[in-house]
């Protein structure tokens, strides 16, 4: 038996997330069902995690297992030969036989973007929130200085989450805007609650928006209330970076 690390990027928009489920086609069944074809056995394929419907990656992490005796260079050329023009895999590589993409991963890296002007741009909008409102960078780097460090994350965790403990570290939020108005916020995070990447973006914009002061923050942690926090900023927009081991 041979383990095997891949690391992919797609477009998540077509898809119900990385998760296999039964009301939708997933990146895992895409990409499993396409292995399957060029190595002639079926494969169980372990993201670093999961990402949400409509939610892309840049540089996804994932592992599996297999018997069979290709090249690795030969399943590389392969699988990019079947999949999708929605994903491919960047590399891959033999890994040490206790090598997995979820339990090993330290840290992950996330980058939303916003596409700040007043006029609604056409190429490349499926990849950005527009906004056509000005949203005041200050204030939106001042609030996200409260998310540094630990907390409890309640407030931007997605309802009906079922995870216990929401205590995470957030150990980088940073915010910049181009001339062009492309505002990018990174965030970097050794665990993360479903939807809180894009809770905390849409958190954010209130405050940008003047909806919300900077030192509304503290408070709205605080409370773990949900309702406290702003709406989820659009799936379209949030892209995982980074997986870091």
């Amino acid at each position: 038996m041979r383990n095997f690390k891949i690391t992919l990027e797609y477009d998540g928009a077509a898809y119900c997330g990385w998760q296999r489920q039964q009301n939708g086609i997933s990146i895992q069944q895409i990409l499993e069902e396409a292995m399957e074809r060029i190595i002639g056995e079926r494969v169980s394929i372990i993201a670093s995690g999961r990402t949400d419907a409509g939610v892309h990656a840049l540089n996804q992490v994932a592992s599996f297992k297999a018997q069979t005796a290709l090249a690795v260079n030969k399943i590389f050329l392969g699988v990019n030969s079947v999949l999708p023009d929605d994903i491919v895999v960047k590399d891959a590589q033999e890994a040490p036989p206790d090598f997995n993409a979820l339990k090993d991963a330290k840290g992950k890296v996330y980058v939303y973007r916003i596409r700040n002007q007043s006029l609604r741009p056409v190429l490349g909008r499926q990849y950005d929130w527009f906004i056509r409102f000005r949203l005041d960078l200050e204030r939106m780097r001042r609030a996200a200085s409260y998310l540094i460090g630990e907390h409890d994350f309640s407030c931007f965790c997605a309802t009906g989450c079922d995870i216990k403990s929401r205590v995470r570290t957030v150990s980088r939020l940073d915010i910049v805007r181009n001339d062009d108005g492309l505002m990018e916020i990174t965030v970097e995070s050794g665990g993360f609650l479903r939807h809180m990447v894009r809770n905390i973006v849409g958190t954010l914009v209130d405050v940008g928006r003047g909806k919300l002061k900077p030192e509304d923050m503290p408070e709205i942690i605080a409370s773990c209330d949900r309702k406290r926090a702003g709406m989820a900023a659009p799936a379209c927009g949030l892209f995982l970076k980074e997986v870091k081991y």
